[in-house]
């Protein structure tokens, strides 16, 4: 997780600390999270609220060095999740499971995991480490990805959509770690253990007429009725959300 706004405060806002606490929850225990670039004052910050999330969770380093520096890896062992990547991130790419078939274009086939044989190589991969930017969750994108894109590692999407940051590194867990299929548009569309289910542009309602709408794409909260899903969220951001608008109509 590379921090990359040259303008980040000393202390991260509540928002981002939900999204990167959640992130370990996401991730869950073998797995550690190095957060890099950072300051001493926001690691300061960061590690109050991380060391808070409860177990089982994954593990956690911060770094003020950037991740060239700090993780000690070749970049062609580094994926960059780029929204501008030619290729989808796939199943194969930490080297867990053989690649599904991926989607030419909007609405493709919803195929089943391909053999090997049958299987269109990716350039580059497997992957020891997946790295993120610190802002993906821009609307509208503003492409703060391009300072990481010019290092010249390999690149993977998620599809088109925004995602905030906690749900872009929980669905590439969930695709080269627990092998689902992303099926979305230019993607694989079902991974050897299934495919992820998505919450677009989720609406949140809050009562006496008062909801908003999110302008991202979730994967769908495991936990919520098939009959009515809801976004994965971090817990709290609802009522943060809430508080945020209430205060938004203060004078």
């Amino acid at each position: 997780m590379e921090e990359d706004d040259p303008d980040a405060p000393a202390v991260f806002p509540q928002w981002a600390l939900l999204e990167y606490g959640h992130m370990l929850t996401l991730l869950g225990p073998g797995t550690t999270c190095h957060f890099t670039s950072l300051s001493k004052a926001s690691l300061h910050s960061l590690q109050l609220q991380l060391d808070k999330v409860a177990q089982p969770r994954a593990d956690f380093e911060l770094h003020t060095a950037s991740f060239t520096n700090a993780l000690g890896v070749p970049l062609s062992s580094i994926c960059l999740l780029d929204p501008q990547a030619p290729l989808g991130l796939s199943v194969s790419d930490a080297g867990l499971y053989s690649a599904a078939q991926q989607s030419e274009a909007s609405g493709g086939s919803s195929s089943s995991s391909a053999s090997p044989a049958d299987s269109q190589e990716l350039p580059g991969g497997p992957f020891s480490h997946f790295l993120f930017g610190g802002i993906l969750g821009d609307d509208p994108p503003r492409d703060r990805t391009s300072s990481l894109r010019k290092l010249g590692m390999p690149r993977r999407h998620l599809s088109g959509m925004q995602m905030t940051t906690d749900t872009a590194l929980g669905v590439t867990c969930q695709v080269v770690e627990r092998g689902k299929g992303m099926a979305l548009d230019k993607t694989e569309q079902i991974g050897p253990n299934g495919a992820l289910q998505w919450c677009h542009a989720p609406e949140l309602n809050f009562g006496n007429g008062e909801s908003v709408s999110m302008p991202f794409r979730y994967m769908v909260d495991p936990k919520s009725p098939s009959a009515n899903p809801r976004p994965l969220m971090p817990p709290g951001m609802k009522e943060l959300i809430r508080s945020d608008m209430d205060r938004a109509f203060e004078f």
